[in-house]
């Protein structure tokens, strides 16, 4: 018999594009998170508190060293109990009372190569399912140089922003910057409600791989929020007065409102551009034995 038959139940794999239908998710656990959250969008429950994890992958041209590089991005989304004082994820959910925040995860696994050396980058972002500012952010730049990690944590009016780097310019900081919307965190606000996103003049921290690759400061700017919605997809553009960049994030206008890619130009140049290969639901934390590895084709994973 075929253990690939037996492994099908697993996981559900989504076209890149159309319609989704809602399928059962076998006798998975349901995260504690579901009985606090205040979600009232048709499906949200039933979509992400069925005990496994939302895995999209991106074909992806990313610009380093001016130079065009082909790239693969994947984005892990699922739903958790967080601590709101420690900014963790709880151990004991059911003890922590109102400490307990469910929140919407993205973490998003970038890879690309620079001639003989590669480059990972990866970012998690915690927003709050109820389209609260995220709580906490980390993110991380390795290569053959070295790495360089930064986390952004939620703390009085605004976010207290640590860099560490390995290069003597850059060093260690610690800083706190003013109330503003993380860039980073529009992904998360658009798989909980996209059109609950403020449109117009804004405050935003741009993301903290722009301004590594770019060499900048972390710093608040003014931006702009655009949403253009259509009948199956929508769009996000974010446009920097301060800065000559302008992001653009495809969605489906439906729920669960997928990302089905995005644009990022620095004035008339291309810094990334991704298109959605495929999706899978999966509890993939439960498949990590060799036997498993067949899953990574039906993702289209070529890293």
């Amino acid at each position: 018999m075929d253990f690939r038959r037996i492994a099908f139940w697993a996981f559900i794999v989504l076209p890149a594009a159309g319609c989704i239908r809602h399928q059962p998710a076998g006798n998975s656990d349901k995260p504690i998170g579901e009985k606090v959250s205040d979600r009232s969008t048709p499906g949200f429950k039933e979509y992400w508190y069925r005990g496994m994890a939302e895995l999209s992958t991106y074909e992806v041209e990313q610009e380093r060293y001016g130079e065009m590089r082909r790239a693969e991005q994947v984005n892990i989304f699922v739903t958790e109990d967080f601590s709101k004082s420690k900014q963790v994820k709880l151990d004991a959910p059911q003890d922590a009372g109102a400490d307990r925040v469910p929140i919407l995860k993205l973490n998003a696994v970038r890879r690309f190569h620079t001639g003989i050396y590669e480059y990972t980058l990866m970012e998690s972002v915690f927003t709050p399912v109820d389209a609260s500012p995220s709580l906490k952010a980390t993110y991380s730049v390795m290569d053959w140089c070295g790495q360089v990690f930064s986390q952004f944590n939620l703390k009085g009016n605004g976010y207290r922003a640590r860099l560490f780097s390995y290069f003597e310019n850059e060093g260690d900081t610690d800083q706190q910057l003013k109330a503003a919307m993380l860039e980073d965190e529009l992904m998360t606000r658009i798989r909980i409600d996209p059109f609950s996103i403020p449109a117009g003049k804004t405050d935003l921290i741009p993301s903290p791989f722009y301004l590594r690759f770019r060499h900048k400061p972390y710093e608040v700017h003014k931006a702009d929020i655009g949403i253009e919605k259509g009948e199956r997809e929508s769009k996000l553009t974010v446009r920097y007065a301060e800065l000559d960049r302008t992001l653009t994030i495809r969605f489906e206008t439906n729920f669960p409102h997928r990302i089905l890619g995005w644009e990022e130009m620095d004035g008339e140049h291309l810094l990334s551009r991704g298109r959605l290969k495929t999706t899978m639901m999966s509890d993939y934390w439960r498949r990590h034995d060799n036997g498993s590895e067949f899953l990574r084709d039906s993702l289209k994973l070529v890293f």
